[in-house]
């Protein structure tokens, strides 16, 4: 089975985020860079899988020299190889763009997206890559199974879960509980230094979505702490000072 994971790379969930002084670039400076967390569910289920029934794990990241560390890092944890399409990632339609350019000749069996990245949280690419490819997608699934040329994907709904049996190639966007995350060890870290690592130049795409401003949201007010004997104090407070949000 030949495997396709797209991986991004986001700031760490502890990093103090600022924007440039007219708030229209984030400031990347002293910033520490890791995979998406969803992403790396779905890197391992696709390793896991691979392992099982054999294949290549390929991974594509979309972003310029500075992501490399951490593509390298997906390759210490067990690809096969990986691709770099040398462009920042403006926006979903362009990231699904240039990664559906990319698999459209490979011949990929599976395609793995995180189910969002944890920086815009956008949600958008899996299925805009199976869009551009003219292929099925199933988005936020929790197990993942491969039965022959068959996925079986299981989602959360309201009130349950569905399964979903569809016919490969597809794209899977991988939520938490597909599988957990590996932790690269020292041999993988040595032989990740020689695994292949691809550039390619993007494919033109038109720009649809223009950024004009970053905003941070407004710090969080001082909580206020009611002795428990001072219930009157408590509604009184919740009648006049609560925001309903």
């Amino acid at each position: 089975m030949k495997v396709l994971v797209c991986i991004s790379s986001v700031p760490d969930t502890t990093t103090k985020i600022n924007f440039t002084p007219d708030n229209k670039s984030f400031v990347t400076q002293g910033v520490q860079f890791i995979i998406n967390p969803y992403d790396e569910i779905a890197l391992t289920r696709a390793l896991e899988l691979t392992e099982k029934d054999g294949g290549t794990v390929t991974v594509i990241n979309v972003g310029d020299a500075t992501t490399e560390p951490v593509i390298r890092k997906a390759l210490a944890v067990g690809a096969t190889d990986a691709v770099r399409v040398n462009a920042g990632p403006r926006d979903a339609f362009f990231v699904a763009r240039q990664i559906a350019g990319y698999a459209s000749n490979q011949n990929f069996d599976l395609i793995l997206c995180g189910r969002e990245s944890i920086d815009y949280n956008g949600a958008q690419v899996p299925a805009m890559i199976a869009e551009l490819l003219g292929i099925p997608s199933v988005s936020v699934c929790k197990k993942l199974e491969i039965a022959g040329k068959t996925a079986i994907a299981e989602r959360e709904i309201e009130g349950g879960k569905e399964i979903v049996e569809c016919p490969l190639p597809m794209v899977v966007s991988a939520s938490e509980g597909m599988a957990e995350p590996r932790i690269p060890n020292m041999r993988g870290i040595m032989s990740a230094r020689t695994k292949p690592l691809a550039v390619v130049e993007p494919v033109d795409t038109p720009k649809n979505i223009e950024v004009i401003i970053y905003d941070k949201p407004k710090p969080r007010s001082e909580v206020k702490l009611i002795a428990p004997d001072k219930v009157e104090e408590l509604v009184d407070l919740l009648h006049t000072q609560a925001r309903v949000i």
